[in-house]
C-alpha cells in the first residue's frame, strides 16, 4: 500500500507508552497506520532522524477579541502554529446571545485561520442560561466559562453583567442536566480583593507585587472549594483555569478524594515567574505571579498528575496597553508559541517532566475533556496532526519572529533549549524551521462531540 505521507526515522512519543522508533503513514489528511521504520512506502517522505514526532499540540486557553478583532484570526493562529499548536480553543466573552457572535467570529476566521479551532462561551446573562443547550446543539460548543468574580461592576471593562452565586447554582445545574457539558470556572473572591486593593491603593502601593499581594491565594482557594461544593451538589463537572498555588491544589488534591469531577489546568508564567519578578507593569496578570513554593508546587502537581492540563491564556494585547501604572495596566499576555519550549527546557531537560507527561498535559488531556475525539493523540484514524520537536534546540525568543499581533513575550531574551520544527494539521505541513508555509483558511472550526 502506498500512502501520501510517511514520517520516517523520528522517535514517537504518546502519552501511553515510552518512546518508539516508528514511522507514521497518512493518508487523507488522517493517521493510516503506524510502522515499523522502513516499512512503508508513500509518495512524500518527511525525514525525521534527530526529531521527536508529538501529536499536534493543543492550546485550550486562548483570548481571541484583545488584538485586532478580524485578523487577530491570522496573526494568532501564525502564532500557534510557530508553537507546534494545531488545535487551539478560544474564549469569547459577551453580553448578547451568541449565536450572532458564532456567525460573526467564523466569517473572520474561515477564510483566515492557519490551525484548527474550538470556541468556549462565557455565561454572563440570563440569556445565555436560557440558550445554553442550543449552543450545545447547534454549535457544538460544550464548554462555558463563569467568573466568579464579575459581581457588581467587576467584569464592566469586557461588557459583561455582574452575577451572584444563585446564577452559578443554575448554571451548573443546567449544566448538569444537558450532560456532557464543562463548565470552566474562574476561582477568585473578588469581595476579598476589593477591599485589598482599596487598601494597598490608600497606601499609595503600587508594584508588581502589591498586584500579587492585592490577589493572595486564600482568594483563589476558597472560591475554588465553594465552585467544588456547588457541582457536587448538582453533579456537574468544572474545569478550573490558570490555577496558579499551592493552597488551591492542595484543596483540589483533597476534594477529589470526594468529587473527581474536576479538571485542572495551570500556565507557563505560573512555572517560571514570581511576584519578585522584575517585569513591573509587564508582569500583570490575573490570576497574579505567586511564591517561588507555589511555583514549586506546581511542578509537582503536573508531575503527579493532579494538574491536568496546561494552557497558555494567551491574550494578544500590545506592549503600549501594559505600560501604565499597576491598576491602569491591562491583564495578561501572549504565551501559545511559548508553552512547549517551556516545559522542554524548564521541565524535561531539568528533570520535572517526562515526555509522556508533557503529551498528556498538551495533547491527551485537552483533547478527552474537551470533547476532541479525533485530537491529541498518534492513532489511527484520527487527524493527521503532528508536531515535530527537536529536544536540542537552543533559541533565543524574540517575539518578533513569531507572528503575534501583540508586540512582546514575557520570554524576550530568554534562551530555551527544546523547539517544535514543524507543524503538520491533518498532513499538511503549516510551519516549518520557523516558516509559515501553510495557507490562510486551512484552518477548520471544531464542533465537539455531545454525547
Amino acid at each position: 500500500m502506498t500512502f501520501d505521507t510517511l514520517i520516517t526515522n523520528g522517535t514517537l512519543v504518546t502519552a501511553g507508552a515510552d518512546p518508539i522508533q516508528a514511522d507514521v503513514a497518512i493518508t487523507a489528511g488522517r493517521i493510516a497506520a503506524i510502522l515499523a521504520p522502513g516499512a512503508g512506502l508513500a509518495r512524500e517522505t518527511i525525514d525525521a532522524a534527530g526529531l521527536h514526532v508529538f501529536p499536534g499540540l493543543i492550546d485550550a486557553h486562548v483570548h481571541f477579541g484583545f488584538g485586532e478583532p478580524v485578523t487577530e484570526y491570522s496573526t494568532e493562529t501564525v502564532y500557534a502554529a510557530q508553537g507546534g499548536f494545531t488545535t487551539i480553543l478560544a474564549y469569547f466573552l459577551n453580553n448578547e446571545g451568541y449565536g450572532g457572535v458564532f456567525e460573526r467570529e467564523m466569517g473572520f476566521a474561515a477564510t483566515r485561520a492557519h490551525v484548527d479551532y474550538g470556541f468556549h462561551f462565557s455565561t454572563a446573562s440570563e440569556q445565555h442560561l436560557g440558550e445554553l443547550e442550543s449552543y450545545v446543539r447547534d454549535y457544538g460548543v460544550t464548554s462555558f466559562k463563569y467568573f466568579m468574580n464579575f459581581r457588581g461592576e467587576e467584569g464592566r471593562y469586557l461588557g459583561l453583567d455582574g452575577t451572584d452565586d444563585g446564577y452559578l447554582y443554575a448554571l451548573l445545574g443546567e449544566a448538569a442536566r444537558i450532560g456532557g457539558v464543562t463548565v470552566v470556572l474562574h476561582t477568585e473572591n473578588i469581595e476579598v480583593v476589593n477591599r485589598l486593593r482599596r487598601e494597598f491603593q490608600a497606601a499609595g502601593r503600587a508594584t508588581l507585587r502589591d498586584w500579587s499581594l492585592s490577589k493572595p491565594a486564600f482568594t483563589e482557594a476558597e472560591n475554588l472549594v465553594r465552585a467544588l461544593y456547588f457541582a457536587e451538589h448538582w453533579g456537574a463537572t468544572i474545569y478550573v483555569p490558570h490555577l496558579s498555588s499551592k493552597l488551591a491544589l492542595d484543596e483540589v488534591r483533597r476534594w477529589r478524594a470526594r468529587y473527581d469531577r474536576v479538571r485542572v489546568e495551570t500556565c507557563p508564567h505560573y512555572l517560571t515567574h514570581t511576584l519578585d519578578s522584575d517585569l513591573g507593569s509587564l508582569g500583570k496578570a490575573n490570576p497574579p505571579f505567586r511564591t517561588q513554593e507555589d511555583v514549586d508546587a506546581l511542578w509537582e502537581g503536573l508531575a503527579d498528575g493532579s494538574i491536568d492540563v496546561v494552557a497558555s491564556d494567551h491574550v494578544p494585547r500590545k506592549r503600549a496597553t501594559k505600560e501604565r501604572g499597576i491598576w491602569q495596566a491591562s491583564q495578561g499576555f501572549p504565551g501559545t508559541a511559548t508553552i512547549l519550549p517551556v516545559l522542554l527546557s524548564e521541565g524535561y531537560h531539568k528533570g520535572r517532566l517526562s515526555l509522556r507527561r508533557i503529551v498528556q498535559l498538551l495533547c491527551e488531556a485537552p483533547a478527552r475533556i474537551f470533547r476532541l475525539p479525533a485530537k491529541g493523540e498518534l492513532r489511527v484514524g484520527l487527524d493527521a496532526d503532528v508536531t515535530l520537536v527537536d529536544l536540542e534546540r537552543r533559541r533565543t525568543v524574540r517575539a518578533a519572529e513569531l507572528g503575534s499581533f501583540s508586540d512582546y513575550s514575557l520570554y524576550d531574551g530568554w534562551e530555551l533549549r527544546g523547539w517544535p520544527v514543524r507543524t503538520i494539521v491533518r498532513g499538511t505541513t503549516i510551519m516549518q524551521d520557523g516558516r509559515i508555509v501553510g495557507s490562510p483558511g486551512f484552518g477548520r472550526y471544531l464542533p465537539r462531540n455531545h454525547p
